[in-house]
């Protein structure tokens, strides 16, 4: 029967304080957790020894006990423990009868156990293996309309669980998602207890979805504001007209103002992304295109207009 050094184990001294064993055993949880070392049965194994390690010393009773007894265990069997230590009880519910030495059980005695685990009770954030499970982050990508209305979305995401045999496996999972109406290109909705299941009877973590706003045909984004490029013709752009211009929130009739130029913006207010005071605009962008192809009587005008035209343009 062996004896184990639980402050080697841990990789703390004798005199260490109890702050110092729990962020030493949280370190060595972190390295050993057998779901971050799932084909490394070495990793469990010491997964469990240092687990054993720390519910002894982070209890002062405990401690004290296993600190008198020491490497001459055997010969202190008859060791009288400090008054209340014979009120103590291990949970049960652990290992289910392995993974505990045998000195942990002569000293201590029966099995023990941490929570709910196969793997015992150490959490590298707790006192049990209760904990909470991970986040999870996957790309939403919308449309701009869809980003602008929001409303209900349907998601089919492959997620990985734990198959009966204990092995990792993917399955598809469907989810009904409320979409925020004016939602930014590179905000994140939570969903709340949708990341992965929680240990030992905890809770699961959330998903996090990341939006991502897909190219459009007819507009393009700078911010939370929208900017559509309106073409007209030089006589348009000169003495005005009203053109139908397509938003997010379907086609609007605007007055384009006389003599307006390639690259003037005019403003559609609240017609952008965002929501309340911090909503963006649509922004129309004045191109002014010229005729290529000219009749006799077109280039005649033309070449009329310019012999008594007073503007100048450079």
């Amino acid at each position: 029967m062996e004896y184990k050094d639980y402050y080697k184990l841990l990789g703390v001294a004798k005199g260490a304080s109890q702050d110092e064993v729990g962020k030493a055993f949280k370190k060595l949880a972190r390295k050993y957790h057998p779901d971050l070392n799932p084909d490394n049965p070495e990793a469990e194994a010491k997964f469990k020894e240092i687990n054993e390690a720390y519910e002894v010393l982070k209890d002062p009773e405990k401690r004290k006990l296993y600190d008198s007894l020491g490497p001459n265990w055997k010969e202190g069997q008859n060791f009288q423990p400090p008054p209340g230590f014979e009120n103590f009880q291990f949970r049960s519910g652990g290992f289910g009868g392995e993974g505990f030495s045998d000195f942990f059980e002569t000293i201590f005695g029966g099995t023990g156990g941490f929570g709910g685990s196969r793997f015992g009770g150490g959490d590298p954030f707790g006192r049990t293996m209760r904990s909470r499970g991970r986040d999870a982050e996957v790309r939403l990508t919308l449309t701009m309309e869809e980003a602008y209305r929001g409303g209900r979305k349907t998601l089919t995401l492959q997620e990985q669980v734990r198959g009966a045999d204990g092995r990792p496996q993917m399955q598809a999972k469907t989810l009904e998602v409320n979409i925020p109406a004016g939602v930014r290109d590179g905000a994140k909705i939570r969903l709340a207890g949708q990341g992965s299941p929680g240990m030992g009877g905890g809770p699961s973590g959330d998903l996090l979805l990341q939006v991502t706003i897909a190219d459009h045909p007819l507009f393009r984004l700078e911010g939370v504001n929208v900017v559509y490029d309106l073409r007209l013709a030089p006589w348009e752009a000169v003495l005005g007209c009203k053109v139908r211009v397509p938003t997010l929130d379907g086609p609007v009739d605007m007055n384009i103002p006389a003599g307006v130029s390639s690259g003037q913006k005019l403003r559609l207010s609240g017609k952008g992304l965002g929501k309340g005071e911090s909503q963006g605009d649509q922004f129309v962008r004045i191109a002014v295109r010229s005729p290529k192809d000219l009749s006799d009587r077109e280039r005649q005008l033309w070449e009329e207009l310019s012999e008594i035209s007073s503007f100048q343009a450079r």
